[in-house]
């Protein structure tokens, strides 16, 4: 991290690689003290055009110290972060990171290295800070957050097929600058939210969107219900494979969360 933070004080746009997200805590200092900082302490002067990308491994049995997601530890002003949840968006997003004149934080699934779909050929690029309408809907807004997209829209099929409950899922896609008017656009249309994400829930980009989402009258007036959190439990990612699949979101606890408060 260090090492990047000085390439891009040279002119350079360097990519730093961070196996697990976990392993970020270390580079702490000079991501968030260092490249973060440094441009707005220099009066906009220097430029730090690093990308950092990183993943994390939940669903790969791989145990607590490889597996946290914990996305909430970066949302800290001059740093940008970014959680693709498709090719198409992996490919936008990491070619507008590695355009931008500040660090970027790109978090990849590990999970989500299975996943295929279409991908646009030559210059496609996703704007940072802009979130994106995974499945339209009237009845119930579902915001998901990287891995959990996939889940989300398998439990909008089910409620659509099952329930006649129509959901809409919202992706974020960027998790700071976070794109908080299309968000809210969709609670108003709807009245009822759900955010899921690998997180735990304390402290949690997920807790972060709701409060954000109560704070604005507007928003909060249109609520027909009690916004869910559909998070991971608050403590450590179990190793043995059958545990983790417990402790891990799935499509069926999304639908439970859209029925409690869909009446």
């Amino acid at each position: 991290m260090g090492a990047a933070i000085g390439m891009a004080l040279a002119g350079l746009r360097p990519v730093a690689e961070i196996m697990y997200m976990d392993f970020i805590t270390i580079a702490m200092d000079q991501l968030i003290t260092h490249a973060a900082k440094l441009r707005f302490m220099s009066g906009g002067k220097i430029k730090l055009p690093i990308v950092v990308r990183t993943q994390y491994g939940i669903g790969r049995a791989y145990g607590p110290q490889h597996s946290q997601f914990v996305p909430s530890w970066f949302l800290q002003p001059g740093l940008k972060v970014v959680a693709p949840s498709t090719p198409a968006d992996a490919k936008g997003l990491l070619k507008a990171s590695l355009r931008e004149d500040n660090p970027v934080l790109f978090i990849e699934a590990a999970l989500l290295y299975e996943v295929t779909g279409p991908v646009p050929e030559g210059e496609h690029i996703v704007p940072i800070g802009v979130a994106d309408i995974k499945r339209k809907g009237s009845d119930v807004t579902i915001v998901a957050i990287s891995r959990t997209v996939h889940e989300a829209l398998k439990a909008a099929e089910i409620l659509s097929e099952k329930h006649g409950i129509e959901a809409e899922v919202v992706d974020p896609r960027t998790l700071y600058p976070l794109d908080l008017k299309t968000i809210a656009s969709s609670v108003r249309k709807t009245g009822r939210l759900v955010v899921t994400t690998d997180e735990i829930k304390s402290g949690s980009v997920a807790a972060d969107i709701v409060s954000k989402i109560v704070e604005d009258p507007d928003t909060f007036y249109s609520l027909e219900a009690t916004p869910e959190i559909i998070s991971s439990p608050d403590m450590p990612v179990p190793t043995p494979a059958p545990l983790e699949k417990l402790y891990m979101i799935n499509a069926e606890k999304i639908v439970n969360a859209v029925l409690r408060i869909v009446k």
